[in-house]
């Protein structure tokens, strides 16, 4: 039973990977094959927040502009912010196929 919950946790953390690589990638390397788990050390946080905080998709963009501004060095703009908020709707959009086992 706990490998099948583990098995799915890593589906839904792999969908998140996905998530971040394809549509926020805010440094530019989703072509890029070395770089494909860049952002994977902000998965498990990701889930979290989805999953065990119910967060909103507001905190979620949040979280993600502060990853870029304040781990990446990226500066704030106004459409990074609407980005984040973008990506941060499509991640919660996931939280029901993550329910649903």
């Amino acid at each position: 039973m706990a490998d099948g919950r583990n098995k799915q946790w890593r589906e839904d953390c792999a969908k998140i990977g996905a998530v971040l690589m394809q549509e926020w990638d805010p440094i530019g390397v989703r072509d890029v094959p070395q770089a494909q788990d860049e952002y994977d050390s902000y998965v498990g946080h990701i889930y979290t927040m989805l999953m065990g905080e119910r967060a909103s998709a507001d905190a979620i963009a949040a979280h993600l502009d502060n990853i870029a501004t304040h781990r990446m060095g990226l500066l704030p703009t106004t459409e990074g912010m609407e980005h984040s908020r973008r990506v941060a709707e499509t991640l919660v959009n996931l939280r029901p196929q993550f329910e649903a086992y």
